[in-house]
């Protein structure tokens, strides 16, 4: 499983930040082991706790990375791990990872929400290619809106917070 962070090496120490935490890198077993720990810190900030049905609908959504799981395809991964939960306790949990901004909740035009690891809270999300024969999507990493940002701040005393970008068209396997 691959999880996303940001690795800054200073004076050959390895640090690495999850859910704005910055941890010291001893082995790879020690990443999924703090970003449980850093989750489990940030929702008993909000009064919650990690239970196994939220720990199993985090865990499908790490092992799914970039495949913007609609909340049934999550459910189903769920029931897999967790025969017992309910559809209402998975859309429950989406919510409030979502509102606690662990994972974000992405319209895709496609008619239902879909779901990723919020790898940055304060950066902007990335955008998305999204096919319109198979429905591929493809992140976009780069952010070039940078300088049109300062422009609609400086001529509309506008302050951007975010903003979303999705492009449509056809991907290279179905041209």
């Amino acid at each position: 499983m691959e999880i996303p962070l940001e690795i800054v090496d200073k004076r050959r120490i390895i640090y690495y930040t999850i859910l704005d935490k910055c941890y010291y890198l001893r082995n790879e077993g020690d990443i999924m082991d703090n970003l449980i720990e850093g989750l489990k810190d940030k929702l008993k900030e909000k009064g919650y706790k990690l239970t196994p049905q939220r720990r199993a609908t985090l865990d499908v959504i790490l092992d799914n990375q970039g495949k913007h799981l609609n909340t049934e395809e999550i459910y189903g991964l769920v029931k897999d791990k967790c025969p017992e939960i309910g559809l209402a306790t998975v859309y429950r949990t989406l919510q409030l990872l979502d509102e606690m901004q662990i994972i974000s909740k992405i319209n895709l035009d496609d008619g239902c929400s879909r779901y990723e690891f919020n790898t940055h809270e304060d950066d902007h999300q990335h955008h998305h290619l999204i096919c319109q024969n198979c429905g591929n999507v493809i992140e976009v990493e780069i952010d070039l809106l940078e300088q049109l940002e300062e422009e609609i701040e400086k001529n509309h005393d506008f302050e951007i917070t975010d903003h979303k970008v999705k492009f449509f068209g056809i991907c290279s396997k179905c041209r």
